[in-house]
C-alpha cells in the first residue's frame, strides 16, 4: 500500500492533484497533464511570459511541450494493476456531512439517501438506483442522517402509512394491528393534503405580507407627514414665542424707560428746590452773622444807623410749600408688574394644559364604519378546533354546518358537543373583522382555554343577532364593541373589562346554517 501511494505521488499533476491524463515534460524537466499545463500557459499569455507552475522557471517564449512517454506507459501500468484515481479532498464526507453507506474505508459525500433502501449514496454507488428499472422507483431525496426516523420501531419496517386519528407515521403491520379500525391512509396521500394546506397557508401567508407591506407603507407616509406636521408645529410656535418675548422685551424697556424719566423729573425737581434752599440757608446764616456783629457793636449811632437794612429779611420759602411726594407710587408699578407676570403666569399654564391635552388626548372611537376599517385583520378558522359537523372552505374563513361528521382527525382543542370554532391565531393590540352568516349564528371573542366538551354555558357561545356584525376588539383598552352593520354602523353591545388571557374569534353554527369572514371593503 505503502509503494502504491508513492507511486501515486510520482505520477500526480501538481496542478489537478490526480493521476496524470496525456503526460507531458517542460524543459525544466516537470511533469504535468496536457490540459491542466495549457490552461496554466493560456491563461500567462497576456504577461508575454510563462512560467514553471512547480519550480517557478520562466521562459520568454511558450515552451513547445514533449509527450512523456515512460510516465504515460507508467500511468497505463499502474491503473492495470488497480491504481484508482483518487477524489478530491473536498468530496469526503465530513463529520457534518452524509457519508455514503457503502464505501469501505475513506467514505464519500452522499449525493442522495433512498427512503426505500434507507441508505445513502455517493455518486459511484448511486448508479445502480438510475441504470436498474426496478431501483429508479425508489424515492430519493437529499442526503439525510435520520433514515432511521422512517422505520417502525415495532415492526421494524419503512413506515409508508400515516394514522390520521393518531397523527403520526405508521407501517403497513401498524394498520393491521396497533391502529386497526383507525382513519389511516398512505403517505403520499397524507402529504398530498398537507401540502395542499401548506399552500393555502402559503398563499395566506403571502397575502398577510403583502397586507403588512402596505400597512407598513402606510405607516411610513404617516411617520412622514407626523414629522411634516411636528416640525411646521415647532417652527411656528417658535415663530410666536419670538414674538411674544419680543413684545414682553418691548414693555419692559418701554417700562423701564418711563420710569428713569420720571425719575429725572422728580430728581431734577427736587435738586432745584434743595439748591434755593441752600442758597436761602447761606443767606440767612450771612444775615445772622451781621446781626450778631451789630449786636455786639458800642457804638449807638451806627447800630441805629445800620440796623433797618440788616433787620428786613426777605420773605422765606414756607415749609408747606415744599411737595414731598410719596414713594408709593413706585412700590405701586412693582405691584402692577407682578400681577402681569401672575396673570401671564396663568395664561401660560391654562394654556400649556389645553397643549398638552391636545398632544395626549386619547384616540376617540371612530365614528364610521370606515374608521373602524382602519383596524381590520384577516382571520382564519383553525380546523384543528372545528366541531365534526362543520365543514370549512374558502381557504378557511367559511364554516357550514353539514348534517353529517367530517373526516377531522382526533384533537384535543376540538369541540365535541357546541358545532363551534376558533380563529387560528391570537387576537392582540386593536383588530377589527366582520361575519356575515345565513340561518342562526352567533359570533363571540372568547379566551384560548374555553372549554371543549359539555354543554354548559361555559363551553357555548352567544352572540348579538343580525345577518352581518362587526367585531371591534381593543384588548390594551379592555373594550369589545359588537356592531350591527348595514348601511350604516349600529353599536349592539359593548364589554369593558381586562382581558387577562389570549383571545381568539369564535363562531357558533346553526343546522343548516353557514358564516363567513368578510374581507372588510
Amino acid at each position: 500500500m505503502e509503494q502504491n501511494q508513492l507511486d501515486r505521488e510520482n505520477i500526480s499533476c501538481s496542478i489537478c492533484l490526480d493521476i496524470l491524463k496525456d503526460p507531458v515534460t517542460t524543459s525544466c524537466g516537470h511533469s504535468y497533464c496536457m490540459n491542466c499545463i495549457k490552461s496554466h500557459w493560456d491563461g500567462e499569455d497576456q504577461k508575454r511570459i510563462h512560467s514553471c507552475p512547480e519550480c517557478r522557471t520562466t521562459f520568454v517564449r511558450r515552451p513547445k511541450l514533449q509527450k512523456n512517454t515512460m510516465l504515460a506507459a507508467l500511468v497505463e501500468q499502474l491503473k492495470r494493476t488497480g491504481l484508482q484515481t483518487a477524489p478530491a479532498d473536498h468530496y469526503y464526507a465530513g463529520a457534518e456531512d452524509v457519508a455514503c453507506d457503502v464505501c469501505t474505508g475513506r467514505k464519500l459525500k452522499a449525493l442522495k439517501s433512498c427512503l426505500v433502501c434507507l441508505a445513502s449514496y455517493c455518486e459511484k454507488h448511486l448508479q445502480p438506483h438510475k441504470n436498474s428499472a426496478p431501483l429508479r422507483k425508489h424515492h430519493l431525496v437529499e442526503p439525510s442522517k435520520n433514515l432511521q426516523e422512517n422505520i417502525c420501531s415495532h415492526h421494524d419496517e419503512v413506515m409508508k402509512m400515516f394514522c390520521r386519528t393518531d397523527q403520526k407515521s405508521i407501517c403497513y403491520l401498524c394498520s393491521m394491528d396497533r391502529h386497526k379500525g383507525h382513519d389511516t391512509v398512505s403517505a403520499a396521500a397524507e402529504r398530498s393534503e398537507r401540502q395542499r394546506e401548506l399552500q393555502e397557508r402559503q398563499g395566506i401567508i403571502q397575502q398577510r405580507v403583502q397586507d403588512r407591506e402596505r400597512d407598513v407603507k402606510l405607516l411610513r407616509q404617516e411617520v412622514a407627514a407626523i414629522n411634516r406636521s411636528a416640525e411646521k408645529t415647532v417652527e411656528d410656535s417658535e415663530k410666536i414665542f419670538t414674538e411674544l418675548i419680543r413684545l414682553i422685551q418691548k414693555s419692559r424697556s418701554d417700562m423701564k424707560q418711563q420710569i428713569r424719566s420720571q425719575q429725572e423729573a422728580e430728581v431734577s425737581r427736587v435738586k432745584k428746590l434743595q439748591e434755593r434752599l441752600e442758597q436761602e440757608i447761606s443767606e440767612l446764616k450771612r444775615k445772622n452773622a451781621e446781626l450778631e456783629q451789630l449786636s455786639d457793636t458800642e457804638d449807638h449811632n451806627r447800630f441805629l444807623h445800620s440796623y433797618p437794612s440788616l433787620s428786613d429779611l426777605r420773605e422765606s420759602t414756607p415749609s408747606a410749600g415744599i411737595d414731598i411726594r410719596p414713594l408709593r407710587r413706585w412700590e405701586d408699578v412693582t405691584a402692577a408688574v407682578s400681577e402681569l407676570r401672575d396673570k401671564l403666569q396663568d395664561v401660560l399654564r391654562d394654556t400649556w394644559t389645553k397643549i398638552s391635552l391636545t398632544l395626549t388626548e386619547a384616540e376617540p372611537e371612530p365614528e364610521s364604519r370606515a374608521g373602524l376599517l382602519r383596524y381590520s385583520c384577516q382571520i382564519t378558522l383553525d380546523p384543528n378546533t372545528a366541531h365534526r359537523n362543520l365543514s370549512l372552505s374558502e381557504g378557511n374563513r367559511k364554516v357550514t354546518r353539514k348534517s353529517q361528521p367530517q373526516s377531522y382527525s382526533s384533537y384535543p382543542d376540538r369541540f365535541t358537543d357546541w358545532s363551534q370554532v376558533l380563529n387560528r391565531e391570537s387576537l392582540t393590540g386593536r383588530c377589527y373583522w366582520e361575519v356575515e352568516w345565513r340561518g342562526e349564528v352567533y359570533v363571540a371573542v372568547a379566551y384560548k382555554n374555553i372549554s371543549r366538551t359539555g354543554w354548559g354555558n361555559e363551553c357555548g357561545f352567544g352572540g348579538p343577532g343580525s345577518s352581518r356584525v362587526g367585531v371591534d376588539l381593543d384588548q390594551g383598552a379592555g373594550v369589545l364593541s359588537f356592531y350591527s352593520v348595514s348601511k350604516t354602523r349600529t353599536l349592539l353591545h359593548r364589554v369593558q373589562t381586562t382581558f387577562t388571557q389570549p383571545l381568539h374569534a369564535g363562531v357558533w353554527v346553526g343546522p343548516g346554517s353557514s358564516a363567513e369572514l368578510c374581507k372588510a371593503k
